[in-house]
């Protein structure tokens, strides 16, 4: 049997295809990036067919890397961008619209009315969600009822509605498998966690007939095989899971109490609660951590719109650097006396606070502040909101005990934010050996199901520390950090 899975991560600014062999190194990979469209204050769209573009050319490009064809590829997992809703009609496979992406707003006053209504106890006790327009059920009822003819066609049974990994499984099986796993469907308002089932009332609710939904499979089954002219041979698909469940698999976080953090666009720590669903006192999000053989393991999670993506700020609408990397570097160079706080609620606050019309404010700056200082300002905003979010699961579950962090993406690449997000956690910070741990638990998903991969709990003997960072920060300073922080965001809350 061959022993190489391709994990397909598709993410929000771009989609990426990497090959791990069966000890999980990564034997070639392949990364493109793809537009983001903004046609009004507050919304962002992506285009499907850039999104499918970019996943059949990263992928095809990763197989040249390695020298390998698609028939030595023994699986496919895939894991993706939450939340982003697409629609399309089932006759012809085309989109009727442009994706909503999670990032999108354009919903708020719907939630807001439902909110009015009195509806939100009864979303929240079955889905686990709080209702904003950050999740597809709104996006949907949008697309429907403000695409020329959409409805009607809905009500024919003409349209299907997916994530984006329903979407790409859609096409890679030439249209033959419209399916989602656990952790994408507890993602859209319209799942009840506890039933594992679509909501019949949340469908009324929100006017999404049931025909355009996908059929909701374990995150580790058989999803189908590839159309052989795709990548050259058909290959099995059999792995998904939204990409912050896929990292909390790929960081081995199976116990409870186990906690990750996904340093992106945005930033979404994932605390692992076993069988309990813990409803949460702080407006933090439970949801479905991973289903396996048919068992749902349940998670706290909190969500940060913008992480990452105050760096790409920096970059591309301020032309404050060139590259993200610069960031660390000219933090260290930074005015240690200024205090200047960043609050990048560009789209809005997520958790804790879920404060949609909030927008972003700087706050401390003088004469003497330059790129160094704003720079730090953006990688400790990432840090603070991170405190902001342990604080509140601390309050949530008395399980979670003593934190050590396991921390992935892009930004842990940088010393220098670890270093500040332990020291103003007063907690240990472990980096792992392979950064890419949302690839990494969509490929285990994937092998786990062919037999590749062993049993989670021998999955988790493997992983491996690249370095721990623990506080130094004294805790005076400590204090008076974060307390600046808070008060920075009580300056930008609007409710």
């Amino acid at each position: 049997m061959s022993a190489y899975v391709l994990a397909i991560d598709q993410g929000t600014t771009s989609s990426r295809a990497i090959i791990f062999n069966d000890e999980f190194e990564i034997v070639a990979s392949a990364q493109q990036e793809f537009p983001q469209y903004f046609p009004q204050s507050g919304w962002v769209e992506h285009d499907p067919e850039e999104i499918w573009a970019s996943t059949v050319t990263t992928c095809r490009k990763a197989l040249d890397k390695a020298g390998l064809t698609a028939k030595d590829i023994a699986a496919i997992g895939i894991t993706n961008q939450r939340e982003t809703t697409i629609v399309w009609d089932r006759q012809t496979g085309q989109p009727i619209h442009r994706a909503i992406v999670w990032q999108d707003r354009r919903t708020a006053d719907l939630c807001s009315q439902l909110h009015a209504d009195g509806h939100n106890p009864m979303i929240a006790a079955k889905t686990g969600l709080l209702l904003d327009a950050y999740f597809s059920g709104t996006k949907i009822s949008w697309l429907l009822d403000n695409v020329e003819g959409a409805r009607r066609m809905a009500e024919d049974g003409r349209l299907l509605f997916g994530t984006v990994d329903t979407f790409l499984l859609w096409r890679l099986t030439g249209g033959t498998q419209h399916a989602t796993d656990a952790t994408n469907a507890s993602r859209t308002l319209l799942y009840n966690i506890h039933e594992n089932c679509w909501d019949e009332e949340l469908l009324d609710l929100l006017r999404v007939p049931a025909s355009m939904l996908p059929e909701v499979k374990d995150s580790s089954a058989d999803f189908g095989m590839t159309d052989a002219a795709i990548l050259g041979a058909a290959i099995p698909v059999r792995g998904i899971a939204g990409d912050q469940q896929a990292a909390l698999v790929g960081q081995a976080c199976f116990k409870p109490g186990m906690i990750k953090s996904t340093y992106g666009t945005g930033c979404f720590i994932v605390l692992n609660t076993g069988d309990e669903a813990v409803i949460s006192k702080n407006r933090l999000l439970t949801t479905i951590g991973y289903r396996l053989n048919g068992k749902t393991t349940y998670a706290l999670e909190g969500s940060i719109f913008v992480a990452g993506a105050a760096v790409q700020w920096m970059r591309d609408a301020m032309g404050l650097i060139e590259s993200a990397s610069e960031t660390g570097q000219l933090a260290r160079k930074a005015d240690i006396s200024q205090d200047v706080y960043l609050v990048p609620a560009f789209t809005g606050l997520g958790a804790p606070h879920w404060d949609p019309d909030a927008r972003g404010a700087i706050f401390g700056i003088t004469r003497a502040t330059g790129p160094a200082e704003l720079s730090r300002a953006a990688l400790e905003s990432v840090c603070y909101q991170t405190r902001d979010l342990l604080e509140a699961m601390r309050g949530d579950w008395a399980g979670m005990g003593d934190t050590v962090l396991r921390a992935d993406g892009g930004m842990t690449a940088s010393n220098w934010t670890m270093q500040f997000l332990a020291d103003i956690l007063n907690a240990p910070v472990d980096r792992p050996k392979v950064l890419e741990t949302t690839a990494v638990g969509a490929a285990y998903l994937a092998g786990l199901y062919e037999g590749i991969f062993p049993a989670p709990e021998e999955f988790a003997t493997s992983w491996k520390r690249d370095r721990r960072f623990t506080p130094a920060f004294d805790e005076d300073l400590r204090v008076r950090k974060y307390n600046g922080w808070k008060d920075a965001i009580r300056r930008t809350l609007t409710r």
